[in-house]
């Protein structure tokens, strides 16, 4: 496993995703089987675990916490903060002080950490970050000494340029892939600028750029890549990267054929990992054999510079004209 700075902080730049162990919106995933993914991830020399508080309602932090209590290595651990809809007003009016605190003192109990290494929040609306007052409210919870550093997960460029913009942002995170390749052109060089941390989401575009997928495919009625398909319940760029999925299934095979040999997955995210600005990338994993794969990314060599070249440009040709929801 290699390391990139966090800050002032190592951490694996092949992250873990915990959106599966939440056993909510991806089909279930059974505890054995969640600790057995988090213990494969550590023994892969990864050290960064990003999950929610939405993720199971608690579900996906309960289990990072009890396999926490297991081991005597150093794990830095993110979480997100902003969907409930629990609170007095519920969604997307949760954004008061009293609320935030309130729902991270709650991910420090089921992490059982007595600091989040970073707190960050979960695609809020747009306006509430343009209005500044949340990263006012994640400051004094910085200053109260609840998190260490804070960041915000976003859906836009419009988004992530606006969180540039605060004072103390530590991280970013954005949905990048080779079906979001355009992403990079207008925030990576002004976050590196800020030396804002870049962690990448949906890298394998829920599952297609593993090419595992055809057209027969079929997903259980829990997993979102069922429910949420064409944007039913949440934005449509987080399922599939926005790609319509037979379309989706199509645009992946043309891209294994293009790749130096058959490990699309790993060559998926190695792609993302050649680009210098990324701080980590956080693919999920409902199987061990998903995380083996994963951090297997980490060791290969770089794509060729004429490789990048034609990836981008079957990407303008093809792709994003074919991308749907926020971007």
């Amino acid at each position: 496993m290699n390391y990139r700075l966090f800050k002032d902080t190592a951490i694996a730049e092949v992250g873990l995703g915990t959106w599966q162990l939440g056993s909510a919106d991806w089909g279930n995933v059974d505890d054995n089987s969640a600790m057995s993914i988090l213990q494969t991830y550590v023994d892969a020399g990864g050290n960064f675990i990003d999950t929610a508080d939405v993720y199971g309602m608690g579900v996906s932090e309960k289990l990072i916490g009890k396999f926490l209590k297991t081991i005597d290595k150093e794990v830095f651990v993110s979480t997100k903060i902003g969907r409930r809809g629990d609170h007095e007003n519920g969604w997307p009016q949760n954004f008061s002080y009293d609320a935030m605190k309130k729902q991270t003192q709650d991910s420090l109990k089921h992490l059982g950490l007595p600091q989040l290494f970073l707190q960050q929040l979960h695609c809020i609306p747009t306006e509430e970050m343009r209005s500044g007052k949340v990263f006012d409210h994640l400051r004094s919870l910085q200053d109260e000494g609840l998190i260490k550093h804070f960041g915000a997960s976003v859906e836009t460029n419009e988004e992530a340029l606006l969180c540039l913009e605060q004072k103390g942002l530590a991280s970013l995170q954005m949905i990048f892939n080779l079906f979001r390749q355009h992403v990079a052109d207008e925030v990576f060089a002004k976050a590196a600028e800020k030396v804002v941390a870049l962690i990448i989401r949906v890298p394998l575009a829920s599952g297609l750029l593993s090419g595992k997928f055809d057209d027969n495919t079929t997903f259980s009625s829990r997993d979102q890549r069922n429910f949420n398909a064409n944007g039913e319940q949440f934005n449509a760029g987080e399922t599939f990267s926005g790609i319509e999925f037979k379309q989706g299934v199509k645009l992946s095979k043309t891209i294994k054929n293009m790749l130096p040999d058959e490990r699309m997955s790993q060559w998926s995210i190695r792609w993302i990992l050649d680009h210098p600005e990324v701080t980590t990338v956080i693919p999920g994993a409902s199987k061990v054999s998903h995380v083996q794969s994963n951090v297997e990314a980490s060791a290969m060599e770089p794509l060729s510079d004429h490789m990048h070249e034609e990836l981008r440009k079957l990407y303008n040709t093809e792709i994003i004209d074919q991308i749907r929801g926020h971007f």
